[in-house]
């Protein structure tokens, strides 16, 4: 699948330690099933289902992380009401990202203050206005 670039804009930094995938749970580690939000960028397929590119965020030390929260608010307080998201199992997004290469998930990362966010305009910037449709 081909990953479309993410503008420059859309890099933000955070500061947490990684989710690891243990044998058996951990506490405070939801359940395999459990529905996370997640920083990302659903777009329609040319043939078929939807292409979902997620979004890394840059870590302080080493490479850029993918990230989940555990609500919606905690997402839109990190990142900014106008970061694109998607709704999925974090078995599933964490087995994915580690198909993928990835470091391990890191579930509700604390977001420097500092950190770049996504803004209304960048949608439009990106996407296309309603204008486009």
């Amino acid at each position: 699948m081909a990953q479309q670039p993410v503008p420059e804009r859309a890099a933000s930094r955070i500061l947490d330690v990684a989710l690891d995938a243990p044998d058996r749970p951990r506490d405070g580690v939801p359940p395999y099933g459990t529905t996370v939000f997640a920083p990302a960028h659903p777009r329609p397929g040319h043939d078929g289902p939807p292409v979902v590119d997620f979004e890394l965020l840059a870590c302080a030390a080493g490479p850029p992380v993918p990230v989940a929260f555990t609500t919606l608010a905690a997402l839109v307080e990190a990142l900014g009401d106008a970061q694109p998201w998607i709704a999925v199992g974090l078995g599933r997004y964490a087995e994915a990202m580690r198909e993928a290469g990835l470091p391990a998930v890191r579930l509700d990362p604390a977001v420097t203050g500092g950190a770049r966010t996504w803004r209304p305009q960048d949608l439009i910037d990106t996407y296309g206005g309603e204008e486009r449709g």
